[in-house]
């Protein structure tokens, strides 16, 4: 079974609760609409992710039982040292555990499960910053990170898109 865990949520405006969504921004929206629209959660985050993967085939899903998801504002220092990172939003999700082509048949004892990490604040940015939907952005990081967890590095899975254009 797959796991989401939210790090921190935050409390969201009072018609956000009564429907339970923003409604959708453009430039036609009235400027009254933009004064309530509030920067997504991390339970908004994870949310876009349940989504995603709820709409990854069966296989895949299968595949990924037992695996973590957690949502954080950031990486963690330590973190952001060991992947050389320049600054706190260079990394917009991490995978951590050993990938399934690593794993041993049967799991060690006492052996932490495979765990992803989507990192909110650099999400957020790379949306700012972009054209992707946020639910795009969400889904293609959390697809790259199961695709570590399936064993592909990050020149496999880039070969994989390049042969998929």
């Amino acid at each position: 079974m797959l796991t989401l865990r939210a790090r921190r949520s935050m409390v969201t405006p009072q018609k956000r609760a009564e429907t339970g969504k923003v409604p959708p921004m453009n430039e036609s929206s009235p400027l009254e609409a933009w004064a309530v629209v509030v920067a997504p959660t991390a339970a908004d985050i994870e949310r876009l992710a349940e989504a995603a993967f709820a709409r990854l085939p069966q296989e895949f899903r299968r595949l990924c039982e037992g695996l973590v998801i957690q949502v954080a504002d950031f990486p963690d220092d330590e973190t952001l040292r060991e992947m050389d990172a320049q600054s706190e939003f260079d990394l917009l999700g991490l995978f951590r555990g050993r990938g399934m082509a690593y794993r041993p048949a049967v799991d060690e004892t006492g052996a932490l499960p495979n765990m992803i990490w989507l990192y909110r604040r650099p999400l957020l940015d790379f949306w700012c910053e972009g054209e992707d939907h946020l639910g795009a952005v969400v889904t293609h990081v959390l697809v790259h990170e199961i695709g570590h967890h399936f064993g592909f590095s990050d020149e496999d899975m880039e070969a994989i898109e390049a042969a998929a254009a």
